[in-house]
Parts: structure tokens; C-alpha cells; sequence
């Protein structure tokens, strides 16, 4: 072992894991591989779309230098055609967990996408499978009705799922539709039946106090991926002809604009405009998960003394016994 660095305890299954999650653009990344100096950690990425190949730019994937370096699980495992849930993620996230303990390694989970952080640690309730032809049944009567007035029928079905999604959120109002079309019961309803907890884990958020600087990185990161080919990429994957605007992959914040841009021809300061106005809602909705999350150890990415707090924090919790409880968040 290099010499200053530090392995996770031998057979301490108590605390399973740590997790590092923030808003985009909040440093998570590059805060990772700094800790990676100090602890033999592997990082789990936390990415519903780094999970998919050729997804590069614009999901800021680690280089290939920093995987190197530096064992990274959960990037690059599925084609964009193909999609991937959450309850997937909780299952192949466990297993990486269990294999990287059995290393007498950390592990480190890592990311932004709060929903798959949940289904890891609190597990995810029995809902059905996704039903392809109900699915484009639904977007089909949206196309014609508008997702306003699908959103006004989820309200009469289901009135505590539709009181929480806006109008516009087709992806969420389409699921809620087609949960209750298969089961014939409210998915606020099955929600409330969770099961146990997949994993025990340490969470540390990082939350910028800065909101003002959040979106000024946010910009900046955009404008990064524009320079290093983010329009490109997308147009190769547009060209592959078996992807669409409605996969999970395509739906991605930044993908789904660039998607709209090039199919309708818009201006690129409109696909700038979009992307970093849809980047500032996500990074909210991050925020707001990551404030109501309990038991949660935060840290102001931006202070300056952030990194050694981090270094301090993990250096207790990966001998601390982790949580046995979890309850719900938004």
C-alpha cells in the first residue's frame, strides 16, 4: 500500500459504503479522485447516464487517465438503446459494494442521480415492469391531448402523485399512468410499501452555499462540452438510426436538448440557453433531495477548506457503524 494512504477495515460489513452526492457541477468528481490519494477506495458511479457507452461529453465521464488510476464501477454498461432502471442499478450497485469490501477497499459511491442513491439504500417498492405498447399508447393520446391534460387525468387517479409532478414532467406522468393502467392501484400507494434496505451507507452531501456560483459553474461546464464536441457526439448517436428522443439515455439532461436542437435546426445560443436552464432545474431537484435526506454529513463543495473536511469525514465514517434506518424523500 502507498505509503499516507489508508484501506477500508478489514470485514466491516457495519459500514458498507460512503457516499459522495451533490448537484451537477458541484465537484464530485474531482473531489473523488483527490480522496483517492489518501484512502484505497473504488468509486461506484451514482450516473443514470454514465451508465450508457458513447454518452461521453456531455455526461462529463472520467478520462480514461483517472479510470486508470483509479478502479471505477457502473460506467459504460449499456448500449443507449437499452434501458436501465433503477432497481437494476440498486442490484449491480450492491454487488460492486460487496465485491470492492472484499478487497479490503472503500467504497465510494459517487454521483448526482438521487433516485438510484434511494433504491440502493432504502430499496424500491414492487412496481411493474415497463409496458412498451401502454407506453406508446400514452404518448400517442399526449401527442394529440397535450401531457397538461394527462397530467389532469393522473390527477384523478392518483391525486397525491400528480400534486407533486408538474405538467410538463412527461417521463414521470407517463409512469404514474401506466403503473395504475397495470395494477389498478395509485403508485403514490404502492410508493408507501417499500421494502427493506438494500445497503447500509454513510451519506455526505455537498451543498454549495453558493447558488449564485453553482450556476456560473454549471455555465462554464456547458460551455466546456460545447467546445469538446458535445453537438458532434450527439449527432452520431442521432445517426446510428435505432436510438429516439424518448429513450432513458436521450431523455438525459443535455442530450434531450441537443437532440431537439439538431431535429429542429435551432440556433446553437438556443441549445446553450435550454441546456443550462435544464442543468439549473436538475441541479434544484439534486438540492432538494439531498436537504431532506437523513442522517446526512454536509459539506460546502466551494469552501475552501472542502476537501479536508471530506478527508476528515471519511476518515470516522469508514470506521463508524452505518445507519440501520432510512425513511423516504421527496
Amino acid at each position: 500500500m502507498p505509503p499516507g494512504r489508508t484501506a477500508a477495515n478489514d470485514g466491516d460489513v457495519g459500514s458498507a459504503a460512503i457516499a459522495l452526492l451533490g448537484p451537477t457541477a458541484s465537484g464530485k468528481s474531482r473531489f473523488a479522485m483527490q480522496l483517492a490519494a489518501d484512502f484505497e477506495l473504488e468509486i461506484v458511479s451514482v450516473d443514470s447516464a454514465q451508465v450508457y457507452r458513447g454518452l461521453d461529453v456531455g455526461t462529463a465521464k472520467p478520462s480514461p487517465g483517472d479510470r486508470q488510476r483509479v478502479a471505477h464501477h457502473l460506467i459504460d454498461i449499456r448500449d443507449p438503446a437499452q434501458p436501465y432502471s433503477a432497481a437494476q442499478f440498486a442490484g449491480d450497485a450492491e454487488q460492486a459494494v460487496l465485491a470492492i469490501r472484499s478487497r479490503a477497499r472503500l467504497p465510494l459511491l459517487v454521483g448526482g442521480t438521487m433516485l438510484y442513491a434511494r433504491a440502493l439504500r432504502d430499496g424500491l417498492s414492487q412496481l411493474p415492469s415497463a409496458d412498451p405498447g401502454l407506453r406508446d399508447r400514452l404518448a400517442q393520446q399526449a401527442r394529440f391531448e397535450g401531457w397538461p391534460a394527462m397530467h389532469a387525468r393522473l390527477a384523478v387517479v392518483d391525486q397525491q402523485t400528480a400534486a407533486r409532478l408538474p405538467p410538463g414532467d412527461s417521463q414521470r406522468i407517463q409512469r404514474a399512468l401506466e403503473v395504475f393502467e397495470l395494477t389498478g392501484s395509485p403508485m403514490s400507494h404502492l410508493l408507501r410499501h417499500r421494502p427493506a434496505r438494500r445497503l447500509r451507507m454513510h451519506t455526505i452531501a455537498l451543498l454549495p452555499s453558493d447558488r449564485g456560483e453553482l450556476h456560473r459553474r454549471i455555465q462554464e461546464r456547458f460551455d466546456q462540452m460545447l467546445e469538446a464536441g458535445f453537438v458532434d457526439e450527439v449527432r452520431g448517436l442521432r445517426s446510428r438510426g435505432d436510438l429516439h428522443a424518448n429513450l432513458p439515455s436521450m431523455r438525459s439532461v443535455g442530450y434531450r436538448q441537443a437532440w431537439l436542437h439538431l431535429e429542429q435546426a435551432s440556433s446553437l445560443p438556443s441549445l446553450r440557453a435550454a441546456a443550462i436552464a435544464a442543468s439549473r432545474q436538475l441541479a434544484k431537484r439534486q438540492i432538494t433531495w439531498l436537504r431532506s435526506w437523513p442522517e446526512t454529513h454536509v459539506v460546502d463543495p466551494f469552501d475552501a477548506h472542502a476537501l479536508a473536511q471530506l478527508r476528515a469525514l471519511i476518515e470516522t465514517l469508514r470506521r463508524a457503524p452505518a445507519p440501520e434506518t432510512g425513511e423516504g424523500n421527496p
